[in-house]
């Protein structure tokens, strides 16, 4: 038997040895931890070495909404796109608003560097208290931007945290201090998601703010602060719109917090808890003002940018309208054309200088109707368009007030264009000579119809086309008197006046000025006027003369203004079923039409206006008292003298009368064949007028001198008598206009 000593010593080394075990377990197992913790720290560290350098890397353009502005800087509307978003500087954002998001979304958001290793370790508790049941992910304010503004990868995994956490610390570094954390609070908080509604994604808490309560971000109060602050962990679960319940019981979540972190004391807490959820939906980014003129602007941004720049948003849209004009030339509608039934009208005005257009206005409510007047609805110009066969022929060098023609029933076939069936306003035409001039005073149709086939319709065709007119247009006789197919648009018909104010210049109407993009830079090419030399002052300002007188004393006497000059000219279409009146002072450029749209409903009796509609009547007394207080008065005196004189030049033609100065008949032929007329004796005809080499009495025009060849009694009418000015007309299968 082992002594006691003996066996004490043999369990001392028993012991020794377990321990010496032990502790060689327990260091391999701290090495393999070492191994394994440096492992773990080199492979995170590759990970986070993997994203790029924060410098490196743009953010991603999450679109906002564009908006178009008046010009002076009235908000007219929000191009429509599928994501709400308005950015908003820190100042506009209320205290209310940052507290509530920190307290709920990052407590500790003012103290640490971009990665809250508490907030990670604090989350990993929770998590684990929860059973996986509520899962917290342990990101800060500065981790959840970098997702949001430059992570396209929606990966819910570590590897994502890392390179996300190393970004935010680097963020931080370049946006230091406290400065740098209202930027970036500031940055989050314009681009956090809050829910989609309506089919569109919401994004910032401007948008936020509009949607759900229909304020301001500026006007939020604490319970609506922090019901929007408690949205972005979860926004379709937590939706107010969807799901009340669970909303209120999130907005109570984040009160508690802001009262257990000192933003809010308990009467407040008590108050906010106690405030039901009281939604206002906003139609903000739905409701439009001018809603026709700003469908015309995103046209025109569609055509130049494209669709998807376009919807994308971002952009600020600055137009050429005149938001006080607009409402007085709806005014002067409504004054005009007020009663239920009436037919409707459209105006637009451009300014002759710069082809701004200033108004765009219609009687059309667009809620009933889409269809906008001033630029979709082409109908028959009627006599408003003899300015543009005016034209033809003063840029031909015909001096309108010594030519003429004789005012006389006009019933022919022409091989070339067919039925030539043309009469005067009230079918008792003077059958004596008419100067053109005069003739644009009192709109003769039958003294014009002439002047047309002299000058040749594929001339005048030339000349609407130079003036801007982009209608079809198929150079029929018809169309000097405004017979056209489908033509034109008041927008168009404005345009092709401006031509003439504007001495000579084919203007582009320009509706925006500029358009600045999300990366601050502003195109103005969409503002060019683009102007193109297609007339000499000299030749316009024979045109206003004539103009002038018609507004003084011819069928446009009721758009006179008395205190500032005007010219213009009326136009009626057969049947009464379009009436115009396009006009002018020195400084702006007015059309107006009146009639019932997508129909040809005859205008008569309308209430106010007994009888049938003229473009003397309702256009002219729309036009001046859009006019009236429209015009600046202190700076609209006379139009300007020409600059470079009006030269006549020779002119011949079958149907002009020789009155000499520089005009006068050329040699008859019968490419016209005049029923009315007796044949021409072989080399009868007397040379009359500056170019004018013989002369058949008893053909297409007369002489000044020469008695009129009797002309047999007109037909029994089968339209309503015309205006004056106005009259039947035929030709070449174009529509058959009054003047």
């Amino acid at each position: 038997m082992a002594s006691r000593r003996e066996r004490q010593r043999r369990r001392r080394r028993s012991k020794n040895g377990a321990g010496l075990f032990i502790l060689l377990g327990f260091g391999v197992t701290s090495a393999i931890l070492a191994i394994v913790a440096l492992s773990l720290v080199g492979y995170v560290v590759s990970i986070a070495n993997s994203a790029p350098d924060i410098t490196e890397l743009k953010p991603l353009d999450q679109g906002q909404n564009s908006v178009v502005y008046a010009a002076d800087g009235t908000p007219l509307g929000v191009i429509q796109s599928d994501v709400l978003r308005t950015e908003i500087p820190s100042t506009s954002i209320p205290q209310v608003m940052k507290d509530a998001t920190v307290a709920i979304e990052d407590q500790r958001f003012y103290q640490h560097k971009g990665v809250d290793f508490e907030g990670v370790i604090r989350a990993g508790i929770k998590n684990l208290e929860s059973h996986g049941s509520k899962v917290q992910g342990g990101s800060t304010l500065t981790m959840q931007l970098i997702k949001n503004l430059y992570s396209q990868d929606r990966k819910r995994d570590y590897k994502r945290k890392i390179r996300e956490a190393k970004l935010a610390e680097e963020l931080e570094n370049i946006h230091p201090g406290r400065a740098g954390k209202t930027w970036i609070l500031t940055k989050y908080l314009n681009s956090v998601p809050y829910g989609t509604v309506g089919g569109q994604n919401v994004y910032g808490v401007q948008a936020a703010a509009r949607v759900y309560f229909n304020k301001r971000a500026s006007q939020l109060t604490l319970p609506e602060a922090a019901t929007l602050a408690g949205l972005p962990q979860a926004p379709s679960q937590y939706n107010p719109y969807f799901n009340r319940a669970a909303a209120l019981k999130r907005r109570d979540e984040v009160l508690k917090k802001m009262l257990d972190l000192g933003y809010i004391d308990a009467t407040q807490y008590s108050d906010a808890y106690d405030t039901p959820i009281q939604l206002h939906k906003s139609k903000y980014y739905q409701s439009r003002r001018e809603q026709y003129f700003f469908d015309y602007v995103k046209d025109q941004l569609i055509k130049k940018y494209g669709k998807k720049t376009v919807r994308q948003g971002g952009l600020k849209v600055y137009t050429t309208l005149d938001f006080h004009m607009q409402q007085l030339a709806r005014a002067a509608i409504k004054k005009n054309l007020g009663q239920p039934g009436d037919p409707s009208a459209a105006l637009v005005s451009i300014d002759p200088k710069n082809g701004h257009i200033r108004a765009m206005a219609s009687s059309s409510a667009y809620g009933t109707s889409k269809y906008n007047l001033a630029t979709q609805a082409e109908r028959q110009p009627g006599s408003t368009f003899k300015m543009i066969v005016l034209m033809t022929a003063l840029e031909r060098g015909v001096d309108i007030n010594r030519t003429s023609y004789v005012s006389k029933r006009l019933q022919f076939t022409d091989p070339k264009y067919g039925k030539i069936d043309v009469n005067t306003d009230d079918g008792r035409p003077s059958n004596a000579p008419k100067s053109l001039f005069n003739a644009v005073v009192t709109s003769d149709n039958t003294v014009f119809q002439q002047l047309d086939l002299d000058l040749g319709p594929p001339e005048v065709t030339k000349t609407a086309r130079a003036m801007g007119i982009t209608s079809r247009m198929d150079s029929y006789p018809a169309e000097a008197l405004g017979g056209l197919t489908r033509c034109c648009t008041p927008l168009e018909m404005t345009r092709a006046y401006v031509t003439i104010n504007s001495g000579g210049y084919r203007t582009r109407a320009v509706s925006i000025t500029g358009v600045r993009f999300p990366d601050g830079h502003v195109d103005t090419s969409l503002g060019r006027p683009g102007r193109v030399k297609v007339f000499t002052d000299g030749m316009t300002s024979e045109a206003i003369k004539a103009m002038e007188a018609n507004v003084q004393r011819g069928t446009g006497t009721r758009a006179a203004l008395g205190f500032c000059t005007a010219a213009g000219k009326t136009g009626t279409t057969s049947g009464f079923k379009d009436a115009w009146f396009n006009g002018m002072t020195p400084n702006l450029n007015t059309a107006v039409w009146v009639g019932f749209p997508k129909t040809n409903v005859p205008m008569l009796n309308v209430p106010g206006w007994p009888g049938e509609m003229f473009g003397g009547n309702a256009p002219a007394a729309i036009w001046h008292d859009f006019m009236t207080s429209a015009v600046d008065r202190k700076n609209c005196g006379s139009f300007p003298k020409p600059t470079e004189p009006f030269v006549a030049k020779p002119f011949s033609g079958r149907y002009v009368s020789g009155s000499g100065g520089g005009s006068g008949s050329g040699s008859y032929d019968n490419t016209y064949t005049d029923p009315n007329a007796a044949p021409p004796a072989p080399g009868t005809g007397v040379g009359t007028g500056g170019g004018g080499t013989t002369y058949d009495p008893n053909a297409y025009a007369s002489p000044p001198a020469a008695t009129p060849a009797p002309t047999p009694a007109p037909p029994t009418p089968t339209q309503p008598t015309p205006d004056p000015g106005t009259g039947t007309g035929t030709g070449g299968g174009g529509a058959s206009p009054t003047g």
